[in-house]
């Protein structure tokens, strides 16, 4: 199997039923290994199109409060790369199409070595990367490599990104682009819906690739009201607070599932009557 024609398949599968992508961000091994395993292999079921697995680190600079937490609390229970990967090579056991990105930042990789992660993250049946910290003047580095292992490469789009630098942002991109349409780290407020219409209409016109939209998305209203508008949309930071809030390891497995639930019916609600 093509690893990367996950991603092509699912956002062709869900264009022809005329709704977005829900797709879902954790954090693997939080709040420990066991219990992040659980929330993953249950994702599918739930509703998630798509899954981000977050890539813990100790210094995740683009992300707010709820994501830090999660970090360390994972490498807190002894999250490594390594097990990361065990866990993605898990799922697969029972799970082959719904597509895994990685997302996170370069330094873990580079600890691991590159190639070598790219190589066993092809192995583990990982559909693709997002490595936030690292620019398009690097696509040596991790961009291009991680295409000929067969591994998509998103790229995130901010409101910051002009015209002049979108088609070098973009020129090696696949599987998807993440839009964040809000200036920030995660978790804040979430993007308003005219100036997000118009952000998606400006970036279809240097790409063909799908356009999930992120940062600050936390129910099933707001996810459908952007919805409306894009290709896919990104929950990370309400699905964390689940974990962080949970009194057992048990109720973070419930409360992280039921609200992918609900998001998941925002997305069947979000273009419903539309053509």
């Amino acid at each position: 199997m093509n690893n990367a024609s996950r991603l092509d398949r699912c956002f062709a599968a869900l264009k022809a039923e005329n709704r977005p992508a829900l797709v879902t961000y954790v954090t693997a091994g939080d709040p420990g290994f066991e219990t992040s395993l659980e929330i993953l292999k249950g994702l599918p079921a739930a509703g998630a199109d798509v899954i981000e697995f977050g890539i813990p680190f100790s210094d995740p600079v683009a992300d707010g409060p709820a994501i830090q937490k999660a970090a360390l609390r994972a490498l807190e229970s002894g999250q490594t790369q390594a097990r990361t990967l065990e866990m993605v090579r898990t799922f697969r056991q029972q799970n082959t199409e719904t597509p895994i990105v990685l997302m996170g930042y370069y330094n873990p990789i580079y600890r691991y070595g590159a190639e070598r992660f790219l190589s066993d993250a092809a192995r583990a049946s990982v559909d693709g990367l997002i490595v936030i910290d690292l620019p398009p003047e690097h696509d040596d580095e991790s961009c291009l490599p991680a295409t000929e292992h067969g591994l998509d490469f998103m790229r995130l789009a901010t409101p910051t990104t002009d015209a002049n630098r979108l088609p070098k942002l973009l020129g090696n991109a696949s599987g998807f682009i993440y839009c964040v349409l809000v200036t920030g780290v995660t978790g804040c407020n979430m993007p308003n819906p005219e100036s997000t219409e118009q952000a998606i209409g400006k970036l279809r016109e240097h790409t063909h690739l799908p356009i999930a939209v992120g940062f600050g998305i936390r129910n099933a209203e707001q996810a459908a009201e952007i919805g409306h508008f894009s290709d896919a949309v990104v929950v990370g930071s309400a699905l964390v607070d689940c974990i962080e809030y949970a009194v057992t390891p048990q109720v973070a497995i419930v409360s992280a599932h039921n609200l992918v639930r609900e998001l998941a019916e925002g997305m069947f609600q979000a273009r419903a009557g539309s053509a």
